[in-house]
Parts: C-alpha cells; sequence; structure tokens
C-alpha cells in the first residue's frame, strides 16, 4: 500500500459489543484483529489499494470502509 498508508496499523484484541444498556464479551459481528488508514481518493482505489494488505497472503481477507468525518 506503501504512501497511501497513512497508519499501517497494529493487531487488536478481542473486542466487546457494547449496546443501549448490555456489553456482551463476543466480538461482535464482525471481529477485527487490526486495522490500518490508507488515503484514497475514492471507495475503489482504496479497494485496490486493500488488495495488496500482507494479510491476504496468509488466507486472510479485508475489510475497507470510509473513515467518516464527525
Amino acid at each position: 500500500m506503501g504512501a497511501a498508508a497513512i497508519d499501517p496499523g497494529n493487531p487488536v484484541g478481542m473486542s466487546k459489543t457494547v449496546s443501549n444498556g448490555s456489553v456482551a464479551d463476543n466480538g461482535g459481528a464482525n471481529p477485527a484483529s487490526g486495522y490500518g488508514i490508507i488515503n484514497a481518493s475514492s471507495m475503489d482505489e482504496a479497494v485496490t489499494l486493500a488488495k495488496g494488505c500482507p494479510i491476504l497472503d496468509v488466507n486472510g481477507s479485508v475489510e475497507v470502509a470510509e473513515i467518516m468525518e464527525m
């Protein structure tokens, strides 16, 4: 992903799912194993860049999502 990698990320531990009034130790419907932040001009470009992620070499997968400005 080269220069597009703004934050190459890190692995993450098991997550908790926080809902209104409860907390579950189940890791959620789609638990993450790590994260990275890339700069892309479109979702298509981000997907293309994600195809270069080294986790794919060990049969992992990558979820691509836009960071929403708050």
